[in-house]
C-alpha cells in the first residue's frame, strides 16, 4: 500500500509560479514511478508529467512543456511540480500517482491516487 499527499495548490495571477508537492509513504514506496495528471471542472482527467522507472527520464504534456519541470527527493519520498509561467487553462485539480507498470501518460498504469491539491490561476 502507499499513500500519497499532494500540496503546494493555491490560487496565483497568470505569469506566476507554483511548486507541487507529493509525499508518497508505504513499504513499497519507492518502487514506483510517480507522475501527475489534472483535472480541469467539466474535463476528463489528463497527463501532466511522470518519471521513468528508472527516474533518469521525464516526460511532458505538450501543454506544459517548458513550463513545468517535475523532479523528486529520493531522501524524502516526496516528487516536486514546478509550474512557471501559469496560464489560466492551467487551473485544475493536481494529482500524483504511483506506478509500477505501464506508459508513463495512461491513466490505467497508475495504481495509487492521491486525494489532489487546487490551482487556480485568474487572468
Amino acid at each position: 500500500q502507499v499513500q500519497l499527499v499532494e500540496s503546494g495548490g493555491g490560487l496565483v495571477q497568470a505569469g506566476d509560479s507554483l511548486r507541487l508537492s507529493c509525499a508518497a509513504s508505504g513499504r513499497a514506496a519507492s518502487t514506483y514511478a510517480m507522475g501527475w495528471f489534472r483535472q480541469a471542472p467539466g474535463k476528463e482527467r489528463e497527463f501532466v508529467s511522470a518519471f521513468s522507472f528508472s527516474g533518469t527520464n521525464t516526460f511532458y504534456a505538450d501543454s506544459v512543456k517548458g513550463r513545468f519541470t517535475i523532479s523528486k527527493d529520493s531522501a524524502k519520498s516526496t516528487v516536486y511540480l514546478q509550474m512557471d509561467s501559469l496560464k489560466p487553462e492551467d487551473t485544475a485539480v493536481y494529482f500524483c500517482a504511483a506506478r509500477r507498470s505501464g506508459g508513463a501518460a495512461f491513466q490505467q498504469s497508475y495504481d495509487y491516487w492521491g486525494q489532489g491539491t487546487q490551482v487556480t490561476v485568474s487572468s
